[in-house]
């Protein structure tokens, strides 16, 4: 164990804490809930901009992602450039409209939305379900990379280094809420930036040049500097359906669609769209273009998920490492954070409040104790989560991708229909969501050949086409559709 590594990790880990003690005592103005689940609507376009790139930059773009670039090579890099629009397609398709009806509806969920565009109770149950299904996969990749990262760097145990991340991030969220995860978002997002820029300078110098890299990349597999990969992978099938999973399909991920209901004004809306963008490309071609080079500088490695923490270790000296490792730390919490958030906000107040005990959330005695019942579920989730994780899978890429695509699948349309076309009614948004996520499962389950076209793409076809036959055959009432489509 190098001191000099885990000195700066450590205190980065105490500053996020004490990030998240600071900001504990705007809980107590506002009201708890409308606190804890999205900070009062009081995000700057600058902390907006930082908490969306860094949400989505998770475990899949800080560790899955650079090891599928050294396992494919570059064409890998091409890949997931494709995900350069995702913040601006999210924060232009929904965020002005979308923040607009929050406030008016006093939405504090994703589901308070549904429900105030469907008026459906059946909508809201099926999506809060299925959202805990989608976080529960996703969050297991972000604690199989933090406990990956930690084993790594610390040469504890995978177990050992599990437990230490599920304790860190289930404490520091439960004890400041949104405005926590979002101030340690923007201070993630900064140490990402700044990691990913020092080692690719570090790559660079350690390999004596691009030019020279690219050129031990092609000794070591020709195929590793061709837009296909090995064996033709990378298929252009597989390609064009890629831009509708980590990109257009990111306006249905509930954990980004929920930083639409939160910020302070259209001007920080402005200014997060322009910033989010360039810090989105900067980390997407920085980080898998440092793991498709760093086939060149390590050759072989015991799992492509490792490839990141053992090239910092490599290529930049002791202290220097140490301090932008915090930038994969940075990466998983970041994500996590905010899905544990939407994971407590569902199960607190979108199940239980609204269905199974309203009075909960009502009366003085309230704000005091919902604090304890959130506690209490973000605790019971994130240990869930934990058992899960204890036995990871060899790449972690590829859980993400397909819980993306769950949501995606339930979401995407429901949201954006509801929002844009008034006759979206709640029997076509109903089944689309059952038919998305059926059809999604069934596929993954099957796997069907389409010609390399990812599994997503049929499924978003599918719900479409229930949602509008769903929509033209039992259209809502008319006072039903002007609450949101107007």
């Amino acid at each position: 164990m190098n001191s000099a590594v885990i000195i700066p990790l450590v205190i980065y880990l105490f500053a996020v804490f004490s990030v998240a003690f600071i900001t504990k005592r705007h809980q107590k103005s506002g009201g708890f809930l409308s606190e804890y689940l999205i900070g009062n609507r009081t995000m700057g376009g600058f902390v907006l901009a930082m908490t969306l790139a860094a949400t989505y930059t998770s475990a899949g773009s800080f560790i899955g992602g650079p090891g599928a670039a050294y396992k494919m090579g570059l064409g890998w890099v091409l890949l997931a450039m494709i995900q350069v629009p995702a913040a601006w397609l999210t924060l232009g398709v929904l965020g002005k409209k979308f923040a607009i009806e929050a406030r008016r509806h006093n939405a504090l969920t994703l589901n308070d939305m549904l429900y105030a565009r469907y008026q459906h109770r059946g909508i809201v149950i099926f999506a809060s379900l299925s959202l805990l299904l989608a976080f529960f996969g996703t969050m297991v990749v972000q604690f199989v990379g933090g406990a990956r990262l930690l084993q790594t760097i610390t040469g504890l145990s995978y177990m050992h280094g599990l437990m230490i991340f599920a304790i860190t991030v289930g404490l520091y969220t439960s004890i400041g809420g949104f405005r926590a995860v979002v101030m340690t978002d923007t201070i993630q997002g900064i140490v990402m930036i700044l990691g990913t820029i020092a080692l690719l300078v570090g790559i660079i110098h350690a390999g004596g040049s691009i030019g020279e890299l690219v050129t031990k990349l092609h000794t070591i597999d020709p195929d590793l500097v061709t837009p296909t990969g090995p064996d033709g992978f990378l298929s252009q099938p597989f390609m064009l359906s890629f831009w509708v999973l980590v990109c257009f399909g990111v306006i249905g991920l509930p954990h980004a669609a929920i930083r639409c209901m939160s910020y302070r004004d259209t001007k920080s809306l402005h200014k997060a769209i322009v910033l989010s963008t360039i810090v989105v490309t900067l980390l997407m071609f920085g980080l898998h273009f440092a793991g498709a080079l760093g086939r060149a500088i390590i050759p072989e490695v015991g799992s492509p998920d490792q490839i990141m923490p053992q090239l910092m270790l490599t290529v930049l000296p002791p202290v220097v490492a140490g301090i932008f490792l915090a930038g994969p730390m940075a990466a998983l919490m970041s994500t996590i954070d905010s899905m544990l958030i939407q994971a407590s906000a569902t199960l607190l107040k979108d199940l239980y409040i609204n269905y199974i005990n309203p009075e909960a959330g009502k009366g003085e005695l309230a704000e005091k104790r919902l604090p304890k019942l959130s506690t209490f579920v973000t605790a019971i989730f994130a240990l869930l989560v934990f058992l899960a994780a204890i036995n990871p899978p060899d790449m972690i890429v590829w859980l993400n991708l397909l819980a993306f695509g769950g949501m995606q699948a339930v979401f995407l349309w429901p949201l954006v229909l509801g929002l844009y076309w008034q006759r979206s009614s709640a029997t076509g948004a109903f089944l689309s969501m059952i038919t998305g996520l059926g059809s999604y499962a069934l596929f993954a389950i099957i796997k069907p050949d389409f010609g390399g076209v990812h599994i997503v793409v049929p499924s978003l076809i599918i719900s479409l086409l229930f949602f509008v036959a769903g929509s033209y055959f039992k259209p809502n009432q008319v006072k039903e559709v002007e609450v949101i489509a107007k």
